[in-house]
């Protein structure tokens, strides 16, 4: 068992894709696991691997649920030795008193992990995510905009941001008291460490805007007594895979698999953003077909499910969206991951594509839960943050799927049909 072990838990599945590519970067070997898998498969995890993830839900999740969540999973991450356990968040904060809170998932972390302040990083600065003075900004389409004010998370149909300050915004989720460390006070009085240790806070929220602070903040957070609890984004991943190996290039690539040829390929979509909006009309101009996802109506899930194996087989690719459906509250997004999930296992059962792309954080997540993904590897990190995943489930028509699982902010207008070409001795180059 490695004494440096680090173990997240991703709030979703493509936060948690996320992580394990900022851990992969660095050379560091990990594996994502698709729930809690058993004990057994956890300690060999831990004895093989630098890193070790279990992708959740916890984001969409009522706060009354989170308990359930991850009550079992941190307790088995503190039970094979962790040095770090971080609870993987969206880089956007997302969380609300009642929904994905983080204030909840804080008390949690304190109760079974450790009992100290819990140190809070959400800015992700390559991804476009900044924590100055305590106070959140994201950039969309090129614009950096201050969290309450950027057009997607102001928003958003499940937890809406309204206030940028970190602080205030987790103070609204928990009785803890939280704390904020600025930048400024980083180099100057006691060390950063020894400002974390000393805290009677909750949890202490810490700014960052610069990839080069990153390494210096997971060195203070490795440097805490053992094991560790910490809340982030994938910044909080990169910073201490790169305290961990701070000698290798920060661009190193994680090994990839052998891809498919370019094809005929699938995409379901449960995001409502105006960046998968983009993505899909970018498609439609691209020569592939755009069609509603039916919720909830097994007949016309089935005929639609007919439709794309028809469409794939005769060789064009295919975006099915339930962006002009009703907001998804809870129940609605389980409508969407079970007509998409029913969509996809149509057309990998028929053989006709062996590529899907999944848009939106909480339908990728229920999207590989209900197809009976085990787990997944990285199978090409061909740019930026985008990923394509090899899908494992023994046994299944799906064992080998490559997926793209996308955030709703997440890719260029283009990303559709830029997936769609990658493989093959034809593919296109790729920056």
């Amino acid at each position: 068992m490695s004494d440096d072990l680090i173990a997240f838990y991703g709030d979703d599945f493509t936060g948690s894709v996320d992580a394990l590519l900022q851990f992969s970067r660095r050379g560091l070997s990990g594996r994502l696991f698709v729930g809690l898998p058993s004990a057994d498969a956890l300690a060999e995890a831990a004895a093989g691997c630098d890193v070790m993830g279990v992708a959740g839900i916890a984001r969409s999740l009522p706060t009354e649920l989170l308990a359930d969540e991850l009550t079992a999973v941190f307790e088995a991450f503190v039970a094979v030795g962790a040095r770090v356990i971080q609870y993987k968040a969206c880089s956007t904060a997302d969380s609300s008193p009642t929904i994905g809170s983080l204030g909840r998932v804080i008390e949690l972390g304190r109760m079974l992990v450790a009992s100290r302040a819990v140190p809070v990083l959400l800015a992700q600065p390559d991804f476009g995510r900044y924590t100055v003075f305590g106070h959140h900004f994201a950039a969309e389409s090129g614009t950096v905009y201050r969290l309450d004010r950027q057009p997607t998370m102001s928003r958003h149909p499940s937890t809406p941001m309204h206030e940028s300050d970190l602080a205030l915004h987790l103070s609204a989720q928990t009785t803890l008291p939280i704390d904020h460390i600025p930048f400024t006070e980083y180099g100057a009085g006691p060390a950063l460490g020894d400002r974390l240790a000393a805290s009677d806070a909750g949890a202490v929220v810490l700014d960052a805007f610069s990839d080069d602070q990153l390494r210096p903040i997971g060195e203070t957070i490795l440097a805490l007594p053992r094991p560790v609890f910490a809340v982030g984004s994938g910044g909080l991943s990169r910073a201490l895979a790169e305290a961990l190996v701070p000698v290798r290039d920060a661009g190193d690539a994680p090994a990839t698999e052998p891809l498919s040829r370019p094809g005929p390929t699938l995409a379901v979509s449960g995001s409502r953003s105006a960046q998968t909006a983009r993505q899909l009309q970018a498609a439609r101009d691209a020569g592939w077909q755009v069609i509603a996802l039916p919720l909830g109506h097994a007949d016309a899930i089935a005929r639609t499910a007919e439709r794309a194996v028809a469409a794939l087989n005769a060789g064009d690719s295919l975006a099915i969206t339930s962006h002009d459906s009703e907001a998804p509250t809870e129940d609605a997004l389980g409508s969407i991951a079970e007509s998409a999930a029913t969509i996809v296992a149509a057309a990998t059962s028929a053989g006709a594509t062996r590529r899907v792309i999944v848009c939106g954080g909480d339908t990728s997540s229920r999207v590989t839960r209900l197809l009976g993904i085990q787990s997944l590897s990285i199978a090409a990190n061909p740019w930026g943050n985008v990923m394509l995943l090899r899908g494992h489930a023994p046994g299944s028509a799906i064992d080998g799927v490559e997926l793209l699982l996308k955030g709703g902010q997440v890719g260029t207008d283009d990303l559709f049909e830029r997936v769609r070409r990658l493989g093959g001795a034809t593919a296109p180059a790729i920056e």
